[in-house]
């Protein structure tokens, strides 16, 4: 797929300086660009790597003004960083244009699809199962009975997605994740047996969510597990049963949040953060990576450490962590003064 300089100066209404009708199949990183490549600078100190590229045309902001002569065509833009962005989504979106149902697959007489709609080979779908418009689902996905998944949204290659559950508009799921598997829910019987819990509630997805690969969201014991909307999970997460994760908090990957907490909106946890059940995480609370959540935390919290201490609390006392073995030894050498003494 080639596109002119032209062409994108006008998706980005930009300024060209240069050939215009250069011409570009592929994207690269400035400092390793190629003939024929895509690229753009926003950051001063890469601007040496301008003067040597050998891509075709660089996305430049309108306030650069050259030191040497250039080979590249620029276009000139008002934020390059924002404008490389948004031809990256056009770019991925022209890419994974498909459409139509590949064979074999797997649809049951009671399921309805959409418009526009791309299922891969080797896919189910369920009974009662309702596909929106310009859903794009890849192949080896199973969707259970009585799914939803609604317009724009996506499900990569080999993700499952157990009965019951809603998917919002505009999701991204990705390989390997699982949504909707049954809870952590056993109890113990009389003679050390644990008896499996039913597990007979949902996952229910908001509008753009990204759920990454190898993450796992389980169904609710009643009722749901929800996943607000603008939510962004990484990779390898583990979402247990009645979590609700409120709208556009984002959580990196290999962090773990037990049964029923509840955390707010705008929050940011870092990767390998553990929190346990029953909690209330406030709104835009940050927690760093690797710390260890026990306890209910309030709106604006920052908090560090296992178990999570207020971050300011923490850098503190980190300056003491790191002095141990130094006032050890300085408490043994005063012991043996005053055993001396006596």
């Amino acid at each position: 797929m080639k596109f002119t300089a032209k062409q994108i100066s006008e998706i980005l209404q930009g300024e060209i300086v240069g050939n215009p009708l250069e011409e570009v199949h592929k994207l690269s990183k400035i400092e390793e660009g190629e003939k024929g490549a895509l690229t753009f600078l926003s950051n001063p100190k890469y601007e040496p790597f301008l003067y040597s590229t050998n891509a075709s045309v660089v996305i430049v902001n309108k306030s650069f003004s050259s030191e040497k002569d250039i080979s590249a065509t620029l276009i000139k833009v008002n934020d390059s960083y924002e404008a490389f962005s948004k031809l990256l989504e056009f770019y991925n979106q022209a890419k994974s244009n498909k459409t139509g149902i590949e064979q074999p697959s797997f649809i049951s007489e009671s399921a309805t699809i959409g418009k526009d709609v791309y299922l891969g080979a080797f896919s189910y779908l369920g009974n009662n199962v309702s596909i929106g418009n310009n859903v794009k689902i890849y192949p080896n996905v199973y969707i259970g009975d009585n799914v939803v998944i609604q317009d724009g949204s996506c499900i990569y290659a080999g993700a499952k997605i157990y009965a019951d559950s809603i998917i919002g508009k505009n999701c991204f799921i990705h390989s390997g994740a699982i949504i909707g598997c049954d809870g952590f829910g056993f109890a113990p019987s009389e003679n050390g047996v644990y008896n499996k819990i039913p597990q007979t509630g949902n996952v229910i997805l908001g509008d753009n969510v990204d759920v990454g690969s190898g993450t796992t969201i389980d169904r609710a014991t009643l009722g749901s597990t929800i996943i607000k909307k603008g939510v962004k999970l990484d990779n390898q997460i583990q979402i247990a049963h009645n979590v609700e994760i409120g709208e556009n908090t984002v959580i990196a990957a290999q962090s773990g949040i037990a049964g029923s907490s509840k955390i707010g909106k705008n929050c940011l946890i870092g990767g390998q953060v553990g929190i346990v059940g029953h909690l209330k995480i406030g709104d835009n609370v940050r927690i760093q990576a690797q710390s260890g959540i026990g306890r209910n935390l309030n709106d604006n919290e920052i908090v560090q450490g296992s178990p999570a201490l207020p971050y300011s609390d923490y850098n503190k006392s980190y300056v003491h962590f790191k002095n141990l073995p130094k006032l050890v030894d300085k408490i043994n050498a005063l012991e043996k003064i005053l055993n001396a003494q006596k």
